[in-house]
């Protein structure tokens, strides 16, 4: 099993995917920029599957096997850059989503390269950078009685990479991995998840994404 870092993992939803990975049998690195803070929150984490999840600085969680960026929108580029060298040769799972508040809805921000993903890439021309974990409820990936039956649309332009994703993500429980496409796709993709957070927030609900169609493999 690959042992899979979480550069700024110690919010709600990097705390759900660290959940989900270790209860696939994962081990987990969760980082941030103050390494008590992150071994303090994988304490609360432990005994949730075959995988261990530890604390560390975003540094150690860089030096995993797969690393997922997780951090807020605004530092995600910059944390990315500073991690350039150990980054290099990885693939590297981009979950940022560019999203602004405005009453009861949540709208989308487009950076200058039209997405985090494409942002995040260009700061790490090295790496092999995947988008993933989108339009999911954090509370439910953290609760692994929650019923959660989500899909997880994937996008990016290494297709072993792509490939290597997707067979994280099928050992993950409650979540199935569809590759969408390429890095073109990253946009309307990452946007998409202000629309299901609104919804959520207008309907007092923790909906998800499933995609009708698919079969059930």
């Amino acid at each position: 099993m690959a042992t899979v870092g979480i550069v700024g993992g110690t919010g709600p939803a990097g705390r759900g995917v660290a959940v989900r990975l270790a209860a696939g049998g994962h081990d987990v690195v969760l980082g941030s920029r103050e390494a008590s803070r992150a071994a303090e929150v994988a304490g609360t984490l432990q005994g949730l599957g075959t995988g261990r999840v530890s604390g560390a600085g975003n540094d150690v969680a860089a030096a995993a096997d797969v690393v997922v960026v997780a951090t807020p929108w605004d530092s995600a580029v910059a944390s990315a850059r500073a991690l350039r060298d150990a980054l290099a040769g990885k693939v590297v799972i981009s979950m940022v989503n560019a999203l602004q508040r405005e009453g009861r809805e949540l709208v989308p921000l487009y950076p200058p390269r039209g997405s985090m993903a494409a942002q995040i890439a260009a700061a790490l021309p090295d790496s092999r950078v995947v988008g993933a974990f989108h339009h999911l409820p954090a509370a439910e990936m953290g609760d692994l009685n929650s019923g959660l039956e989500a899909d997880v649309v994937i996008f990016g332009d290494d297709a072993p990479a792509l490939e290597i994703v997707s067979s994280l993500i099928s050992d993950m429980p409650g979540l199935r991995p569809i590759i969408a496409g390429s890095m073109s796709l990253a946009a309307p993709i990452e946007s998409f998840t202000a629309v299901c957070i609104s919804i959520n927030i207008r309907h007092k609900v923790h909906s998800y994404v499933r995609l009708a169609g698919m079969g059930e493999g």
